[in-house]
């Protein structure tokens, strides 16, 4: 009874899953009840975690094949805020674009149970089946709006890219299992030594898998023109949870199994996270649609998380996990900002459509200077910090073309970010958009607006939260 308490977070969002479904197909009409009942569910799970994290330090199940310590309880409560702002601000653009159903809140319940599990993992079986999990909701969710074209377009694209990259993860995953003779993480690490050469193979199969999923170059070619399909509230998600999860995987795989091989997976790392970042800055100076441009930009940010995980220690690992929680914000506010991008029921992704935005919005263009200022890492805003901590850990391991490589990108990725600031205030003016939005939208925009502008005030906040993630 003792570990089914501790698993208490997934069994409610699995009856939650349960429940909502039968609700939703024999009670008419029943989509905004299913609606408020998976916002309900994932905030209770939210601080039931929080709960969680403030008694227990360390602890196995199941034959050690789920973990639960201070990483998975602090990446579940930002996945799971993460899911909660994302599906409120959601819910007038849902009903707009007509897409407002029960099984909306559903599969993403389902995807976000998925991601759950997979910080949990502890074995490469619990970690493929959560991760599949995740994966075959986000599909649907991906070609939800049927009526359009670009939405089973992109829902095509990632269910066939992400089944051969699943193929090739897995295909990993019985590589280390042959040579180790096992599936969970700690056995695997017992059974090793650094002349382990032969599980090389293996973890670059797995490396693979994962770099596709939060997009890393050269694994990123899905991203773009899933990002522009989707209805724009997945593409919302697609930038922020699944992230989340794959982080987590990330230093759990390459910090509890594999330490001892670090000089086999290390380059390979640094490979990625180089590639993501001069990708990511140079290719999005072209764009014209905003998800677009958000798809690059995601690339490249996910080049700079990389970069702190390539160090091989606790500073670069806490300092990746600090970059992330600090990008969730400000990818919250920039969306927050196009989903008000709204004029008789239609909404608008096109970067000309921001054209002298600041005439008629002003506060809305002033939340959205800061928000990109963010992004580009202008001090003093919470941006800068995400990329200061992030260069010091790589600095201190005196792994300085990494460093140099993320300062020039740095520059290069201004450029975009401040075309739109200038579009936003120099450019002609457009018809004026609609200002009747939901609550939870203007919330939202406030609540990253503010965290970002005054984040430097007591930086030290976070970092203390995040300190406590020791892995190694």
């Amino acid at each position: 009874m003792n570990n089914l308490n501790l698993i208490l977070p997934e069994i409610l969002i699995s009856l939650a899953i349960m429940f909502l479904l039968m609700l939703g197909v024999f009670k008419k009409n029943s989509t905004e009840l299913v609606f408020n009942i998976t916002l309900i569910v994932l905030f209770v799970t939210a601080v039931i975690i929080f709960n969680e994290a403030l008694t227990i330090n360390k602890i196995t199940l199941f034959n050690q094949s789920i973990i639960i310590d201070y990483l998975s309880s602090y990446m579940k409560i930002v996945a799971l805020i993460s899911a909660f702002l994302v599906l409120i601000i959601s819910s007038s653009y849902l009903k707009t674009v007509k897409i407002f159903k029960i099984e909306y809140p559903i599969l993403f319940l389902c995807s976000v149970l998925g991601m759950m599990i997979m910080m949990s993992s502890n074995d490469l079986i619990v970690f493929y089946m959560a991760l599949e999990l995740q994966s075959l909701a986000l599909y649907v969710l991906a070609t939800f709006d049927r009526d359009q074209k670009k939405s089973s377009e992109a829902g095509l694209k990632y269910f066939v890219l992400s089944a051969l990259s699943s193929g090739l993860l897995l295909y990993g995953c019985s590589l280390i299992y042959g040579f180790s003779g096992s599936t969970n993480f700690n056995i695997i690490a017992n059974q090793l030594n650094s002349n382990s050469y032969a599980l090389t193979f293996g973890i670059v199969f797995i490396l693979v898998g994962l770099a596709f999923k939060i997009s890393a170059v050269p694994f990123h070619m899905w991203a773009p023109d899933v990002y522009e399909g989707s209805p724009t509230s997945v593409t919302l998600i697609f930038t922020m949870v699944p992230k989340i999860a794959a982080l987590t995987v990330f230093i759990r795989f390459l910090y509890i199994p594999f330490f001892n091989l670090i000089d086999q997976w290390q380059i390979i790392i640094i490979f990625l996270s180089i590639a993501s970042m001069l990708f990511g800055a140079i290719a999005a100076i072209g764009q014209t649609n905003i998800k677009r441009l958000i798809a690059y930009s995601s690339i490249g940010h996910m080049g700079y998380v990389l970069a702190g995980l390539a160090t091989g220690s606790n500073e670069g690992i806490q300092s990746s996990i600090l970059y992330l929680s600090i990008y969730i914000i400000m990818n919250l506010g920039f969306f927050s900002v196009l989903l008000m991008l709204k004029r008789n029921n239609q909404y608008f992704e096109d970067i000309k459509d921001l054209s002298g935005l600041s005439q008629h919005h002003p506060l809305l263009s002033l939340s959205l200077l800061l928000i990109l200022f963010s992004l580009a890492g202008i001090p003093p805003l919470a941006g800068f910090f995400a990329k200061f901590y992030v260069f010091k850990s790589v600095i201190e391991q005196s792994m300085y073309f990494l460093a140099i490589i993320g300062l020039v990108t740095t520059v290069i990725a201004a450029f975009f970010y401040l075309r739109i600031i200038k579009i936003i205030y120099f450019d002609k003016e457009i018809e004026k958009y609609d200002t009747d939005h939901i609550i939870w939208l203007k919330f939202s925009l406030l609540f990253s607006t503010i965290l970002i502008l005054f984040y430097f005030i007591y930086p030290s906040q976070l970092v203390e939260v995040v300190a406590k993630i020791n892995i190694i």
